[in-house]
């Protein structure tokens, strides 16, 4: 058998087995490979003469891009003949600063052919942010639109080797045209063939507790480590996917790009400026999607709506990005009689743990470890427990989707990955049937009146009330009780920033958890966030430890009075 053969014949055991956990996880072996490359050993072999669509974008405008197997091949291949014409060869770093546009597929499959090392970054990304990920990265290519190019105007760009600009639609001098790749050859050969140690994609973490590390994958690690992700997010053959995600994270090559292709599905994507529920449900049914993946927020959003009245074509439903809460779920499950499934995973790995399809799912819980991962929960003397940091035995059960290394810290690679374990920096807790629940960041768990709180419990709470839009709840020091449970809340549209809103809400608490985890401080106010989206509670808790006293310190910040 080729390594081909030998990656099929894994990825076709875990599509037979969808529904039968216990036989994927019993069965399932990471392949081994010894000389494969994703791009031309498995894309261009299911590509060939294959009219299947693989790329399905819809704008709001209502026009469209499409791309089959055969044409994503075919363009690929003369992606990767024209960056090589620019300069790009086997372990350069390209920085990749798109939208969801076919181009992106185009460049990061070309990439993998060539050998070069992509950095996904976020449109988003300008001055200081943008300039540590060209210089820690090391790049020393950049492809862009002309929204991102606006964000290189105050960058210094002279370390980037010869013309090395590549931009989507610019007609300035600075910036070479991708569209003059559509002249190149459609076949593609690489002067330097790529290894399976090559590394691939180095993606920044979002930094919610520290600056953002630089983490390595390879060759194998993502192309290959995915079909745990294909399996938790159960992708069959002919599958119209949509994941709602931003390009430039690890979760949109997860469930937009490697997933999705490794089991022969059709990329959806719907681009709007605006989310509008109604508006989404209508694509959603008018495009035949029939696995969708999204956000908490996004869901949030969509059971405000008439959810019922939409005759759609789901099989599958999938959140990712962070833990769930339970009456979400309840509420789509009534609608349509399709249980959300939940997942665990991180930028360094591929997905770890899930509910995939077919088993029975428990409230709160993110499931069970997905074939090909070991997982242990970890207490603080490093011993298995019930409850403990998440991490993943390592040695003969390393999974191949974890990542090499960070590749600008060899001292934190080898802090997380010691002991025989990589570290996730999470906290869990496993049940009789081995079903793992979220508890929090172990940075963020904290003690009250010296009971163990988790933050995600009480957020899961406190946004079931009507006036809470989001919350995040961190440690606020306390004279009797060492620290007491305090909430960052913003309000939903139409509630006021009063002590009767906060009174009602403490009230809301005391009648849904325990005593000693009540919220005892509450302030009506913006969270600092990371530029994914995640909330960087490590300032809150800051600003809690310069605390003096008490007292409520500014008009938006109120203590309960019961």
């Amino acid at each position: 058998m080729t390594d081909a053969d030998v990656f099929l014949a894994a990825r076709d055991l875990l599509q037979e087995n969808r529904s039968d956990y216990t036989k994927a996880v019993a069965d399932f072996r990471w392949p081994k490979l010894t000389d494969f490359n994703w791009g031309f050993d498995y894309f261009d072999r299911v590509a060939a003469g294959n009219d299947q669509l693989a790329l399905h974008i819809v704008e709001e405008s209502g026009s469209t891009s499409k791309l089959t197997y055969q044409e994503l091949s075919e363009r690929s291949n003369q992606v990767a003949n024209f960056l090589v014409r620019h300069g790009a060869k086997r372990g350069d770093r390209i920085l990749v600063m798109l939208g969801n546009q076919v181009e992106l597929w185009e460049a990061m499959l070309a990439a993998i052919k060539i050998g070069a090392v992509m950095i996904p970054a976020t449109t988003l990304l300008a001055g200081d942010d943008l300039a540590d990920r060209m210089s820690r990265g090391s790049a020393t290519m950049v492809i862009t639109n002309s929204a991102g190019a606006s964000s290189f105007e105050t960058v210094d760009v002279s370390h980037l080797r010869g013309v090395a600009m590549i931009g989507i639609g610019l007609t300035d001098a600075d910036w070479v045209d991708y569209g003059r790749s559509n002249a190149e050859a459609s076949t593609f050969t690489p002067a330097d063939p790529t290894t399976v140690d090559d590394p691939l994609l180095e993606y920044f973490t979002s930094g919610t507790t520290a600056k953002p590390k630089l983490v390595q994958h390879t060759q194998l690690s993502y192309p290959v480590g995915h079909l745990s992700t294909m399996y938790w997010l159960g992708l069959q053959k002919g599958d119209v996917h949509w994941t709602i995600s931003s390009p430039g994270w690890a979760k949109h090559a997860w469930s937009c790009f490697f997933a999705p292709l490794i089991a022969q599905a059709t990329i959806f994507l719907y681009n709007y400026t605006r989310f509008d529920g109604p508006t989404v449900l209508k694509v959603l049914v008018d495009n035949g999607v029939n696995t969708l993946c999204a956000p908490p927020t996004v869901w949030r959003f969509l059971i405000q709506e008439d959810l019922g009245s939409y005759d759609v074509s789901l099989r599958e439903l999938i959140s990712a990005g962070e833990p769930l809460n339970p009456e979400v779920i309840e509420q789509v499950r009534a609608a349509w009689n399709i249980t959300i499934r939940d997942g665990y995973g991180q930028t360094e790995t591929t997905a770890q743990i899930g509910n995939s399809t077919g088993q029975e799912l428990k409230p709160g819980s993110m499931g069970r470890p997905l074939p090909g991962y070991v997982i242990e929960l970890l207490d603080g003397d490093g011993e298995p427990s019930d409850e403990g940091e998440i991490c993943i035995r390592l040695g003969e059960d390393r999974p191949l989707g974890l990542m090499v290394g960070y590749a600008d810290d060899e001292a934190k690679t080898a802090e997380v990955t010691r002991d025989g374990y990589y570290h996730t920096g999470d906290v869990g807790s496993r049940d009789s049937d081995g079903c793992i629940t979220y508890v929090g960041r172990a940075d963020d768990v904290f003690k009250a009146s010296g009971y163990r709180i988790s933050p995600f419990e009480l957020e899961s709470v406190l946004i079931e009330h009507p006036a809470v839009a989001e919350a995040a709840v961190v440690p606020s020091p306390d004279e009797l009780r060492g620290f007491v449970p305090k909430a960052y809340v913003i309000l939903a549209a139409g509630h006021e920033p009063t002590d009767a809103t906060a009174q009602d809400i403490f009230s809301f608490m005391r009648d849904k958890v325990s005593g000693y985890k009540l919220v005892r401080r509450l302030e009506f106010s913006d969270l600092p966030k990371t530029i994914s989206g995640k909330i960087r509670r490590v300032d809150l808790r800051g600003q809690e430890n310069d605390r003096a006293g008490a007292e409520p310190r500014t008009a938006a910040e109120f203590v309960e009075t019961k």
